[in-house]
């Protein structure tokens, strides 16, 4: 609104004076009345409701309720167990509260400490947050921007804005300036605008704050970061609809079994009993730990590829991930202006990285390049010397690297070739100036060069070009011909058609002042913000994964399109479009163009939510990485936010998922590849630990229908579940997965089950193949004597033996050995399920053989351990016994073998086929 308006028409709509600003009652007066210039604080969430929240999910129901019936019934060990999984899994997710608070704190963060403002006609220092609408503030280089402001006057005002807008270079303001549109005008565009939380790098101004807190272009990104609702992970929903998959299938065990219970006349409170077991069985209790162990120790391993995880359910969401929606500058680019082109002595050259920073150009030059050093020196010193940016040392190493983007770029391409300004400066001290006029497009500096001076100038092309008579050649200066102006031209627009800037540098000798009349040409470079090296082979590698790439930017159509052109990610200019154009869209139209579009230029931090909300609409799993305020809304919004660690505002930090510590657009990929990893491993775990407690169900259920004894005490089925199950789901958690294979399928589909791709067929199969074991030795003890009694083995006969109490506790204890060993044979094949045991290496995963060794000496303890053999009602069994159930046990794997045999051969098939 108010960069349509002169500044006459803003001093009357803000009642302030822009020569002499509020009086300081006024200025009392209206911060009682619209209160302080501070973001909002969220209503943060106490403890008890941080936890409370971590138990609103379906699977830690049915444990809690499992739990609570245990203690009516007295069975407190197994509440105690059950507890103990619902605690840990409440504390890991209460550590991942807060990202929206967190970035709301590190907006608060960057508004400017003070300011200096004009009231009643004083000149006076004050906090920012004491800033009112309608104050007069003076703003100079070095200051960051306090509020909204509507600039009055300006000198050379330059900001940078692209932590606000994206745009990679700092922004010439002139409070002249007046547009006018019907249309919303975008941030980078408003030249008479100055906005809170922006630099000022150059130049001085004075204006009328517009807006304060909230109301400012930050506070509505702050608003739009606290209003973004937090969303499930595909994991997450997977894991809730099997929550609520086995609540409804303990209800009907439980209901069933009363049902039975009432048929078979049986004792109600029995029954209860062995309801409770059935319930037991039917949860994995030993999954959310599982899940979140899996999670913890991925992200470790994600620390080692730079890759920072703030909320562990990202890890698996990266898996799901279908398009990747990036911001350009300081993502996919380098966020640093470098020369990339130059034009002299007729011809337009490339950078010659083979001399990068090794100071040899010179040896180069004599070693037959064509050119002589003297010919090179006047470009360079004209570069180099007509340039107000300091460059010492290397900033990394300590060294200070002060100015414009645009003059550093100047300094670096000098160093590239062996020109230190540092070092020219002491041979050719500067000795007058005329600094740079947005009106006259140049700058000029006058240097001592022995007892002659020498002006430099440089500036835009068209504008140098115009100050120029001769044109320097071959070490001499000659007089600028039409056709040499028409080369010169002609380098100019083949380096703005790549989309670089341009700046053309002159020279005017023997004069006694800087001037920029009668000038010698020399040449030209041009100048962009680089593509990472690395990004394009990231975006090659996501297509093969079936992955698209988006670009979406604060900064110009054309800019944006040449570097997604280098990236490949667009072909066509046809694939890009502006915000202005988004604007007008309605949601089916973007839905629609969502299909073609991978380019998205100048546009607003709400319409980059937009974007990822109408991806989201299409069915897909949305990465958005960014790293400046402007971000924060979209990477919140996204399935998952990613950052940069080291260029990345503090904002978008707080608000992502993930943070890339190396700022390379590259490890994504890498961070894609655990995810999916992660994925595979969570779901074998899954089909291992259901299809062992589908056993342990089906077990028990027969068992109870056919009018026996139950064949597992509650306290056997928690020893199973926590303890013999957990352990090698685990190391099936963290097992190698092969890498390249998965980058070479696509993302899987949003909705997909934890049990497709064979996955029910699979847990089904081995969930009754576990049972029929079971229930085998279950029998095992009254068949045996039965048979040494030669009598004759009836079903009858089984069940009358087993209701002796001796008889009893050894087929418990048999069912008990082979349930627990049967599950260290089954992880051992779910490695991998299409591959045999033989074609894996045993020592790729060395948790597997920790967890296989461990569980069987816990299984075998609980038969040779008198204090466990109380505790769990077992017998102690031989060796004897021990190898007959240890080969009844090893049936899943040997399975698993002849199904692996079966789908080598049904592929080897496929292939000659094809």
């Amino acid at each position: 609104m108010f960069e349509q308006m002169d500044i006459s028409e803003c001093e009357k709509k803000l009642h302030s004076d822009y020569r002499s600003g509020l009086t300081r009652a006024e200025a009392d007066r209206r911060i009682k009345e619209h209160g302080r210039n501070v973001l909002q604080e969220p209503k943060t969430k106490t403890v008890v409701e941080s936890f409370l929240e971590q138990l609103n999910n379906p699977l830690i129901y049915v444990l809690a309720v499992a739990a609570v019936i245990s203690t009516i019934l007295k069975e407190y060990s197994d509440a105690a167990i059950i507890g103990v999984v619902v605690m840990l899994n409440s504390v890991v997710g209460m550590i991942q509260e807060g990202k929206a608070r967190k970035a709301l704190d590190a907006l608060k963060k960057m508004s400017s400490p003070d300011a200096v403002v004009i009231r009643g006609g004083e000149k006076i220092k004050l906090p920012a947050a004491n800033l009112v609408v309608g104050d007069l503030v003076c703003l100079e280089a070095g200051d960051m921007v306090p509020a909204d402001v509507r600039l009055a006057e300006s000198a050379q005002l330059q900001i940078e804005e692209s932590a606000l807008t994206g745009e990679s270079l700092p922004i010439e303001k002139d409070a002249g300036f007046s547009i006018h549109s019907e249309k919303e005008i975008p941030l980078a565009e408003r030249k008479n605008m100055a906005y809170m939380s922006t630099m000022v790098t150059g130049g001085r101004a004075k204006g009328l704050v517009t807006a304060t807190g909230m109301h400012t272009e930050i506070g509505r990104i702050a608003a739009m970061i606290g209003e973004e609702k937090e969303e499930l992970t595909p994991l997450q929903k997977r894991l809730g609809d099997l929550g609520g998959v086995l609540s409804v299938l303990s209800l009907g065990l439980c209901v069933a079994l009363f049902i039975v219970a009432v048929m078979q006349h049986r004792n109600p409170m029995d029954m209860l009993l062995t309801a409770i077991s059935l319930a037991v069985a039917a949860v994995p209790e030993g999954l959310p730990a599982v899940v979140t162990i899996c999670l913890a120790l991925s992200v470790t391993r994600m620390v080692k590829v730079g890759t920072i995880i703030r909320k562990l359910p990202a890890v698996e969401t990266l898996g799901s991930v279908s398009v990747v929606c990036s911001d350009k500058t300081g993502t996919l680019t380098q966020n640093k202006m470098t020369v990339l082109k130059y034009f002299y002595q007729l011809v337009l050259r490339n950078v010659d990285e083979k001399y990068k920073k090794t100071g040899d150009f010179v040896a180069a030059q004599r070693g037959g390049r064509g050119e002589s050093w003297e010919e090179n020196r006047e470009f360079f010193l004209g570069l180099v010397l007509c340039n107000d940016a300091t460059l010492q040392g290397e900033e990394t190493v300590g060294g200070s690297i002060i100015g414009d983007p645009t003059e550093i770029a100047l300094l670096e391409f000098g160093r590239l070739y062996g020109y230190e300004k540092e070092s020219l400066e002491k041979n050719m001290p500067r000795v007058g100036e005329l600094p740079f006029d947005s009106e006259r497009k140049m700058m000029s500096t006058l240097h001592r060069a022995g007892k002659e001076m020498v002006s430099y100038t440089k500036g835009a092309p068209d504008e140098v070009l115009r100050k120029c008579t001769h044109m320097w050649l071959n070490g001499k200066s000659v007089p600028l011909s039409a056709d040499l102006k028409e080369s010169i031209h002609s380098a100019v627009r083949k380096m703005s058609e790549l989309s670089l800037r341009t700046l053309a540098v002159a020279r005017k000798g023997r004069t006694t002042v800087p001037t920029e009349e009668g000038l010698t040409f020399l040449g030209v470079v041009g100048m962009q913000d680089p593509a990472r090296p690395e990004a394009g082979k990231a975006v090659q590698t996501f297509k093969e994964a079936g992955v698209d790439t988006v670009m979406i930017t604060g900064d110009h159509v054309d800019t944006a399109f040449s570097i997604a052109k280098q990236l490949n990610i667009v072909e066509k200019k046809a694939q890009c479009m502006t915000g202005a154009q988004l604007a007008d869209c309605t949601e089916e139209e973007l839905l629609g163009a969502l299909e073609t579009v991978r380019v998205f230029a100048r546009v607003s931090p709400a319409q980059k939510v937009r974007i990822v909300k109408g991806f989201q609409r299409r069915g897909q799993i949305v990465a958005m990485t960014g790293d400046g305020v402007n971000d924060a809304p979209s990477l919140k919004a996204a399935d998952i936010g990613i950052a940069m660690g080291r260029n990345g505002t503090e904002v978008a930090k707080q608000a992502a998922e993930m943070i890339l510590t190396d700022d390379n657009f590259a490890t994504i990929e890498k961070a894609i590849e655990e995810g999916r990893g992660v994925y595979e491993n969570i779901r074998k775990s899954v089909i291992f630990l259901l299809s062992s407690n589908l056993g342990e169900i089906i077990t028990m259920f027969l068992a109870v229908v056919s009018g026996l004894p139950t064949p597992l005490k509650s306290s056997h089925i928690l020893w199973i579940n926590l303890i013999t199950d957990s352990l090698p789901a685990l190391a099936l958690g963290i097992d190698a997965n092969d890498g390249k294979s998965l980058m070479q399928h696509p993302p899987r589909k949003k909705g997909e089950s934890l049990f497709s791709r064979g996955g029910l067929a699979g847990t089904c199969f081995y969930g009754i193949l576990i049972a029929g074991i079971s229930l085998t030795a279950f029998f095992l003890p009254p068949y045996l004597m039965l048979k040494e009694n030669g009598l004759t083995v009836e079903i009858k006969a089984l069940a009358e033996l087993l209701r002796e109490r001796s008889t009893l506790v050894k087929a418990q204890t048999y069912a008990f050995t082979v349930l627990g060993m049967s599950q260290l044979y089954h992880a051992v094949g779910m490695r991998d399920m299409h591959r045999s045991v033989f074609r894996t290496n045993p020592f790729g995963n060395p948790l597997m053989i920790v967890a296989f060794i461990l569980g069987f000496l816990l299984q075998l303890s609980v038969t040779k351990v008198p204090f466990l053999i109380s505790a769990f009602s077992t017998a102690g069994l031989s060796e004897r016994e021990w190898v007959t159930l240890s080969i009844l046990a090893a049936f899943p794997l040997i399975a698993h073998e002849i199904i692996a045999l079966f789908w080598k051969k049904d592929l080897l098939l496929s292939k000659k086929m094809v």
